[in-house]
């Protein structure tokens, strides 16, 4: 199975960008990720089992690009992602506060939880897209779940 570039493009491309951004938390670098994996993409002649495959194969992609911009000399130079909060729209409140949690859990703990609440991939999708075994996935994702409550916890102690 394969879909045309504007098909996958228009169904994964806001998929790509989140799990891009969560990784090197930067919009210019996360967009970047997302055109050097839908580029690729078009030039690799894949033929895929299905939809999800196609899907995780676009994560998995943009993940590594994101990875590779974090490891960039240009990186030292860029704007925090804190900058970009005000660009971001979230329903509720509560919405903004979690994510700005989220964002400051260390990468493997991150990742793993976007791709698990936002993506809502299960621990054995995780474990083939970032390919880790799923007992580490299933720890990497309690621990970033226990910051998150510490993090949250202390948060609401200190309204």
């Amino acid at each position: 199975m394969r879909l045309t570039a504007e098909e996958a493009y228009r169904r994964f491309a806001d998929n790509a960008f989140a799990a891009a951004f969560s990784i090197c938390r930067d919009k210019t670098d996360a967009d970047d990720a997302v055109h050097d994996t839908f580029i690729k993409y078009i030039s690799k002649n894949m033929d895929y089992n299905d939809e999800e495959h196609i899907k995780a194969w676009l994560l998995r992609t943009a993940i590594n690009r994101a990875k590779d911009f974090t490891r960039s000399f240009a990186r030292k130079n860029s704007v925090p992602w804190e900058d970009y909060m005000d660009e971001l729209e979230f329903a509720a409140p509560e919405d903004s506060e979690l994510f700005e949690a989220v964002m400051k859990l260390p990468d493997k703990y991150r990742i793993v939880i976007h791709l698990f609440y936002y993506e809502e991939q299960s621990i054995t999708e995780i474990s083939k897209t970032l390919k880790r075994r799923e007992g580490t996935v299933k720890s990497q994702l309690s621990r970033g779940r226990a910051l998150l409550k510490e993090m949250l916890t202390e948060e609401w102690n200190n309204d």
